[in-house]
This record gives C-alpha cells, sequence and structure tokens, in this order.
C-alpha cells in the first residue's frame, strides 16, 4: 500500500530559485514546517495539517498529468514528513529529474543520492541560524546547491563567515538570495563584487513574474 502525505499544492510553474531558475518545473509543496522564519513568504504550508492527505500514487498520478520532466519537493518543510523519502525515491525511479528545497535543518541520509538538493543555510534574521544540521554538508556533492537567504548586512558577514570555514565554494553550488523587500538586489549584486565572491545571486524570479500571486508560482 502507497504511503500517504500531506500536500499543500501541486503545480507546474517557472522554477524560480536555484541555479534551475527559468526552467519549467512541476512544484510539489509539501505541509509542515519545523520552523518559522520571519521573511517565510509560504506560511500557508507552514501548518502540517493544512493540505490534502494524497499516497503517493496519487502524488506521481497528478505529477505524470502535469507533464514536465522536471518536479522539485518542497514546503514548508519537506521532510518533515517521513515519507518523503520514498517520494523523491519513486520520482528518480520514474525518471524525473528531481529536485529537494530544504531548510537544512533535517537528516539528509534517508534521501536519495540522485535527488539534486537546494539545502538553506539559515543566516540570523531568520530567527533560526542556530538550527542548521552542519552534518549535512559532508553529504553534499557538486552537484547540489547551497542557499543563504539575506535580509541585511548582518546575514551577508555571517554567510561570509561560513564560505570561508566551511570551504563551500569548492564543495557545492552557492547562491546568496536578498529577502524581498528588505535587501536591495543592486546592493546585495554590490557586496558580492567588491569582495569578489565566486557566489550565484538568486532572486526569486517566481515572485517577480507573478508578485500578485501567493499560491502555484
Amino acid at each position: 500500500m502507497s504511503e500517504s502525505l500531506v500536500v499543500s499544492e501541486i503545480f507546474k510553474s517557472i522554477q524560480g530559485e536555484s541555479s534551475h531558475a527559468g526552467l519549467p518545473c512541476t512544484m510539489i509543496r509539501l505541509a509542515g514546517c519545523n520552523l518559522n522564519c520571519t521573511w517565510c513568504d509560504t506560511n500557508f504550508a507552514r501548518d502540517g495539517r493544512a493540505g490534502e492527505t494524497m499516497s503517493i500514487d496519487a502524488i506521481l498520478d497528478g505529477v505524470a498529468d502535469l507533464g514536465c520532466q522536471r518536479v522539485e519537493v518542497t514546503g514548508g518543510e519537506p521532510l518533515s514528513q517521513p515519507a518523503t523519502a520514498d517520494l523523491l525515491r519513486r520520482l528518480c525511479l520514474d525518471g524525473y529529474t528531481t529536485l529537494l528545497e530544504t531548510n537544512g535543518t533535517v537528516d539528509l541520509q534517508p534521501v536519495d543520492a540522485r535527488v539534486l538538493r537546494i539545502v538553506d543555510i539559515k543566516c540570523p534574521s531568520s530567527g533560526h541560524a542556530d538550527a542548521t544540521r552542519w552534518e549535512n554538508l559532508s553529504l553534499l556533492t557538486s552537484g547540489d546547491e547551497v542557499k543563504f537567504v539575506l535580509a541585511d548586512r548582518d546575514d551577508y558577514d555571517y554567510a561570509m563567515r561560513v564560505l570561508m570555514e566551511r570551504g563551500l565554494p569548492d564543495m557545492v553550488r552557492v547562491i546568496f538570495s536578498p529577502v524581498a523587500e528588505r535587501l536591495d538586489p543592486a546592493r546585495l549584486a554590490g557586496w558580492i563584487l567588491e569582495d569578489g565572491l565566486d557566489v550565484r545571486l538568486g532572486l526569486q524570479l517566481h515572485r517577480i513574474i507573478w508578485p500578485d500571486r501567493e499560491r502555484g508560482v
């Protein structure tokens, strides 16, 4: 019998973040999160009960109907539901390019090695900088990505320290993403250029395309 997950929404869109930004992607947004970041832009998905309970088979049928070979599992925090690991494995077995976006506080060991992992490292403005599971970094490969969401200069300086102390640019792709309406992207770009960082400036492309929509983007 197929395991079940609580799903907030499933939709096809343009991938808005990561190095895959701009590409068509089916999004599976799971419900529930173990954090409460101050700048969260998907608060509707934080409640683990606020969604539809679906079997993995039903989720896969919904994904197939949307007809896109690139799929991202996100949240909320997708790994807060134990059956997510099986969903990711099934997506890989079905031949999808499978992405996982996770807040970096939950153990990545159960995640299939074929999954492309986009892992947040929480900065001070999130309110959860002490929640990062640093052991996850040793599980990442060169195809994976680490993302810092930055709201101010203190966040930037924190991310700089983590970059240097952990040697991240030599391990994975690194993304610096400004919080909308709190950090001017041009200012962040200037800091990156001034310090000669080899990181990607990540803007939320889906929020630029559909600024007035909260769901389904």
